[in-house]
């Protein structure tokens, strides 16, 4: 007879059994292979500067399913369900529910009023669920949550030096350059003038998401200025390697070609570490993507929310 399944609270300790769990139970190749990435940003990374709380699910001692919440840092009264993870052979007894309606309470009790199954910038795995987790679809739609967004992905291919992602910027470059811009490679020094910018110019979390960009192994950024005036930035890798944004040119610098270069750049890099695609997170101009490097809509996810007093 089985065990009876026990849910309790993890402590950042346990992140090394976290990404045990997240590796076996993640089916999507890309995300398995990434698991320990996804689960440092998610957590030690992020409890830094948000409330972070970790669950876990026992069956006698054995770890079988994992998740990850948190409160919004822009909103104290939105709660995040960051990442559910259940063994294979866990499945379909109920785990993922009893982790979840515990998630709830937790949050509940840190005076969140409402729950998104969504990511929570600047440190998230994924938008929402992707569609092919149909397992977590449908828990989500039993425990009454109701979609109310639609997000995707965009796959930029880096297997082959022909690839349109891996262009030649060295003409545009140059073009920009008798224009007084210059495109180069981010440092340490440049992020509290690019934070600056990307709050002062898009808002958001961006300039968090840089913070875990620039000068971090396996991530990267690339900015361009004008005598020292900041243009524009793309950055990757603050999730994990293989995503690649944010980015962001500034409105006087729109059509420029600005984007373009930058975007490039990073995926160059991507490639010499050694990806053979990048996955550009939580699109918005996808023509701009499609037509700078050949990007496709890959990934889709669906984004639910709950009323906790609304059962």
């Amino acid at each position: 007879m089985d065990a009876e399944i026990t849910i309790t609270e993890l402590t950042p300790d346990l992140a090394a059994a976290a990404v045990r769990v997240c590796t076996q139970a993640l089916d999507l190749p890309e995300d398995a292979v990434e698991a320990a990435a996804i689960v440092d940003a998610l957590w030690p990374r992020a409890a830094a500067d948000r409330l972070v709380v970790g669950l876990g699910a026992y069956r006698g001692a054995d770890l079988v399913g994992v998740l990850l919440c948190s409160v919004s840092s822009a909103d104290p009264a939105l709660g995040h369900v960051d990442l559910v993870a259940v063994l294979p052979d866990q499945r379909r007894r109920g785990i993922g529910r009893a982790l979840l309606e515990r998630a709830e309470r937790v949050l509940a009790e840190h005076g969140v009023t409402e729950v998104l199954l969504a990511g929570n910038p600047p440190y998230y795995a994924w938008p929402g669920i992707d569609v092919r987790y149909t397992p977590a679809v449908c828990t989500a739609l039993a425990l009454g949550y109701e979609q109310d967004r639609t997000a995707w992905n965009m796959t930029a291919d880096l297997s082959y030096d022909g690839s349109p992602a891996l262009r030649s910027t060295e003409a545009a470059e140059q073009r920009l350059a008798g224009q007084g811009i210059t495109v180069r490679r981010a440092e340490p020094t440049d992020l509290p003038a690019l934070a600056a910018f990307a709050r002062s110019t898009f808002g958001g979390a961006w300039d968090g998401e840089l913070a875990g960009s620039v000068g971090r192994d396996g991530a990267g950024c690339h900015l361009a200025e004008r005598a020292g005036e900041l243009l524009g930035f793309a950055a990757y890798g603050s999730s994990r390697p293989s995503w690649f944004g944010p980015m962001g040119t500034a409105p006087a610098a729109e059509g420029s070609g600005i984007g373009g270069v930058l975007l490039r750049r990073c995926l160059r890099d991507q490639q010499e570490a050694g990806l053979d695609r990048a996955q550009i997170g939580w699109v918005g101009p996808v023509p701009f993507y499609s037509g700078s490097a050949g990007a496709r809509i890959e990934r889709v996810f669906f984004l639910y929310r709950r009323t906790l007093n609304a059962k």
